[in-house]
């Protein structure tokens, strides 16, 4: 396995020319972005390669450059219809035949598609997992110059992932259909144990690692405490307004839940989840790729392969079940890489929830054992007093400075001794026999009474009413913080109870020292719209009608319309505002395709006025 910072380089001069020429003029770029190039050579060399490169860094290029580069055909392994569709529309309109096989299309769409994939017509031909690894269509394949085999979403494979899927791990077989073909998998996800697994299971153990970095610096990174999350949701859209968002949460009951609050609060707002009708699923999608201020409120089951570059937000209205699903999902925002936010909202009971999830689970222990610590780092990342950007890259193995870009840089916590506060909510948890939640510990603390505090006694507790000088809030802040610390663990029965861990024995009663960020009151939300940087010279009237055409060809394409051009291109075309085609062919992402399809009406309207 190679060093991750390594590069393939050392091509042969005409294939160092044949890769320029292919970039420039399929694709429309001058040079590579950050990461793309070493995956590039290393194929071209014949290696093969696990890339890891974060949301937008552009991926695809990686295995759509090298097979039109080495000739033969290139065999695309992707999870989602809608995503193949995309690609394979975006391909074409760059003058690249490709083509897609699968369920979604009938059988003589299918058929015929094989025919041009069978003739050599077509030079890249994606698929679903389970359909290529049938019998008939390996064989089928034996017989064809497949040149590269490319696996996208790669984290799919691994059970130590965040998206396992079984029907991944026969991907490893393929080779010995294949076995001349190159390799590449690609994810924008893995930490080190998934990456191993994923080398294992696709490489055989042989391959080259590249990590192209996880930091998304443009994505403003914050936390904070759920109380009455729908309420909160509702107000940060509010802030919004206009802007495009996607809203996460944990259920399909508070998806629907969710999105009926936003459209009755006057937001173009959809639900998607996994128990919706296919039909609806699939517009609400379109819509929400095709329009501007559209608010998603989804499952887990959106966003994979996701390619809309205005998303100004991402909100996790429930926590999510590990690190490596929050990345992969507030990646979807600031693709263009313009200012975008994202925050979570999260609380003990989320916790729980997750706990529950993970015992309920049909899995080995040792998977539910990998389970819990991802959930520990998560709770670990929530109540961290550091830059929330540094926790986070270090998860996956990186080491940064300070971002000054999420809320514990913009607003520190102050740090103190908080071992009498810990005492006193670990006392009273030993005291009433380790089994009552978080809302029944924090009501002895302050001294608030109830039916069920009387029946038991508990107001007769010795430390009943003895944080009455804070308010509840605070409470259930350092109670959160007791977990984060591993003083304190949440059971995931029905009530959640809470008990003490041999470190919270500690504290307790060996006298052990704990810091704690000091609970402050409740800060009212930054109200700070994020507008699209636009560079000064870019006239926000030109942009507009760019893109209004772009859109009227999207709709007549019936295409995305970023696979049209995409927005970073719009934007250079209304700063720079070429006006002839040999200007306009030096735009970024316009290729000879592009120019001859696209160039006369998007001239046209750069010179209008």
């Amino acid at each position: 396995m190679s060093d991750e910072a390594g590069s393939g380089g050392g091509l042969p001069p005409e294939l160092e020319a044949a890769k320029r020429r292919v970039l420039k003029d399929a694709f429309g770029f001058d040079a590579f972005r950050p990461g793309q190039e070493r995956v590039v050579d290393s194929l071209l060399a014949g290696r093969d390669v696990l890339a890891v490169m974060p949301t937008g860094a552009g991926k695809s290029l990686c295995y759509q450059v090298p097979a039109l580069v080495t000739g033969g055909l290139t065999l695309v392994v992707s999870p989602l219809i809608a995503l193949m569709d995309d690609q394979v529309a975006g391909l074409r309109l760059d003058g690249v035949v490709a083509e897609a096989i699968h369920s979604g299309k009938s059988r003589d769409e299918n058929v015929a598609a094989w025919r041009r994939v069978a003739s050599g017509e077509a030079r890249l031909l994606y698929l679903a997992p389970e359909r290529l690894m049938t019998e008939r269509m390996l064989g089928a394949l034996s017989r064809l110059p497949v040149s590269l085999l490319a696996i996208d979403e790669a984290h799919c494979v691994s059970q130590w992932g965040h998206s396992f899927r079984a029907e991944y791990l026969l991907l490893g077989n393929a080779r010995q259909a294949l076995p001349s073909a190159r390799l590449v998998a690609l994810t924008a996800t893995a930490d080190q144990a998934t990456r191993d697994d994923i080398v294992e299971k696709l490489f055989g153990g042989r391959a080259e690692v590249f990590v192209a970095g996880f930091d998304r610096p443009n994505i403003s990174i914050a936390v904070a405490e759920k109380r009455d999350g729908s309420a909160m949701i509702e107000r940060y859209v509010a802030n919004r307004k206009g802007q495009s968002g996607i809203v996460y949460r944990i259920s399909r009951k508070k998806v629907e839940e969710t999105a009926a609050r936003l459209k009755a609060a006057g937001h173009n707002a959809f639900g998607y989840h996994a128990g919706m009708d296919a039909a609806a699923r699939s517009a609400a999608q379109e819509t929400f790729l095709a329009e501007q201020g559209v608010v998603m409120v989804a499952t887990v089951a959106f966003g994979m392969g996701i390619d809309k570059s205005d998303v100004r937000y991402v909100v996790h209205g429930d926590a999510p079940g590990s690190l490596e699903s929050y990345y992969q999902e507030i990646g979807r925002a600031g693709r263009d890489g313009a200012a975008a936010e994202a925050l979570m909202l999260y609380g003990l009971e989320d916790i729980r929830t997750r706990r529950r999830f993970i015992d309920e689970q049909d899995s080995a222990p040792e998977r539910k054992r990998v389970e819990a610590r991802r959930l520990d780092a998560l709770v670990g990342f929530c109540e961290t007093t550091q830059c929330r950007r540094q926790a986070l890259l270090s998860y996956f193995g990186e080491t940064s400075a300070p971002c000054g870009n999420c809320d514990v840089c913009l607003d520190p916590p102050e740090v103190v001794d908080g071992t009498a506060e810990a005492r006193l909510l670990l006392s009273l948890v030993a005291a009433t026999g380790q089994r009552f939640g978080a809302a029944h510990i924090v009501a002895l603390a302050v001294g608030h009474t109830s039916e069920t505090v009387e029946a038991r006694g508990h107001d007769k507790l010795p430390g009943f009413g003895k944080g009455a000088d804070r308010p509840t809030a605070e409470w259930r802040a350092i109670l959160r913080q007791l977990v984060a610390v591993g003083a304190l663990e949440v059971e995931t029965g029905p009530y959640g109870g809470l008990s003490l861990t041999p470190k919270g024995e500690r504290v307790l009663d060996d006298g052990e020292r704990l810091s704690i960020a000091k609970p402050r009151p409740k800060a009212r939300e930054r109200r700070r719209m994020v507008a699209e940087a636009l560079p000064d010279e870019v006239d926000g009237a030109l942009l507009a009608r760019l893109k209004a055409l772009r859109r009227e060809i999207a709709v007549a394409r019936a295409v995305p319309a970023y696979v049209v051009f995409a927005d970073r291109t719009l934007v250079e075309m209304a700063a720079t505002r070429p006006r002839t085609a040999d200007d306009l062919a030096r735009v970024k992402g316009v290729g000879a395709a592009k120019l001859q399809s696209f160039g006369d009406a998007f001239l046209k309207a750069l010179n209008e006025g």
